[in-house]
């Protein structure tokens, strides 16, 4: 019996051990392989404890990054765009990081089952084909749901849009309120809430992303004076500029005119833009309409009705 211990033991280092430890007992092997199973098992839990701390650590650093408002002047309606943006880059960082917990614990996990049945003499070529062929059957069963999510994780690698954004999804058109990697929840101007499988948006229209463009185009009559009402615009546009109230909250650059934009037998049209943050666009355009139509009266020049 000792010569067949040690035999069976001879290229097992565990098992040489408590085999030597306890003079070449019978349950040496057993032993042995018990053991190995433990420390299999507790290093892949180990090793799965690291990995989560490190998704999380990365996905903590990601979630506080910088502003994207921070190039901009400071003012109080930033601090609100600065607090969406934050939710924005948190929100996709969490997502991201459940996403890889999961596949990292999978991964660890799986790949200790495997060691603890192939140590305990289980062959684990059959159960690797039934779990092949399973796999497939389950995606040809749940294919739509696999491609909603994985239009969801590139959307929220790629940064497409996300919670506080207005976008036009196709379907529908909206408020994003909430972003998973299966479906976005969307809001309208109705209060409609619409929900979006990820699967099913072929392009998104970002109207918050980075900056916004606010313009207005200004018809005046045709016998106008082209260079007088071009003056009196680029005055207005210096006037909104030099506006703290607009400049540290609303506007990134100094309003442009660009002149004769349209023309016709009856009218000219100029046009005027600015640069906004984001989803800013339609308050700025209300104030120039307010500037403009006031620097219009003052200098006695009527506005037309386009053709």
């Amino acid at each position: 019996m000792t010569s067949q211990v040690a035999v069976t033991c001879q290229n097992d280092p565990v098992c040489s051990t408590i085999a030597g430890v306890f003079n070449n007992a019978a349950w040496a092997p057993l032993a042995a392989m018990l053991v190995v199973v433990f420390l299999i098992i507790v290093f892949a839990f180990v090793l799965r404890n690291v990995a989560h701390r490190v998704i999380t650590r990365v996905v903590n650093r990601a979630a506080t990054g910088g502003s994207l408002t921070s190039r901009f002047r400071k003012g109080a309606a930033t601090d609100g765009i600065d607090a969406l943006l934050h939710e924005r880059r948190k929100q996709r960082a969490e997502t991201m990081g459940s996403v890889l917990k999961h596949v990292a614990s999978v991964v660890i996990l799986g790949t200790a089952v495997l060691t603890v049945l192939d140590r305990l003499t289980i062959p684990i070529a059959p159960l690797l084909t039934s779990v092949g062929i399973l796999g497939v059957a389950i995606g040809f069963g749940a294919q739509e749901l696999v491609k909603d999510f994985i239009a969801g994780m590139f959307m929220l690698l790629e940064d497409q849009y996300g919670v506080g954004d207005v976008i036009d999804a196709g379907p529908a058109v909206g408020t994003v309120e909430a972003v998973t990697l299966r479906v976005t929840r969307l809001r309208d101007v109705d209060g409609r809430v619409w929900y979006v499988r990820n699967g099913t948006i072929t392009r998104v229209g970002n109207e918050s992303q980075g900056w916004s463009r606010a313009f207005m185009d200004v018809p005046v009559a045709y016998d106008a004076d082209v260079v007088a009402v071009r003056v009196l615009l680029e005055h207005v546009a210096e006037e909104v500029w030099a506006d703290p109230e607009l400049r540290e909250s609303k506007i990134v650059e100094e309003p442009r005119v660009f002149g004769v934009e349209q023309l016709s037998d009856s009218s000219l049209v100029f046009r005027i833009t600015a640069k906004t943050l984001p989803s800013a666009q339609a308050e700025v355009a209300r104030e120039l309409r307010l500037r403009v139509k006031s620097a219009l009266d003052t200098a006695g020049i009527p506005m037309v009705a386009t053709a």
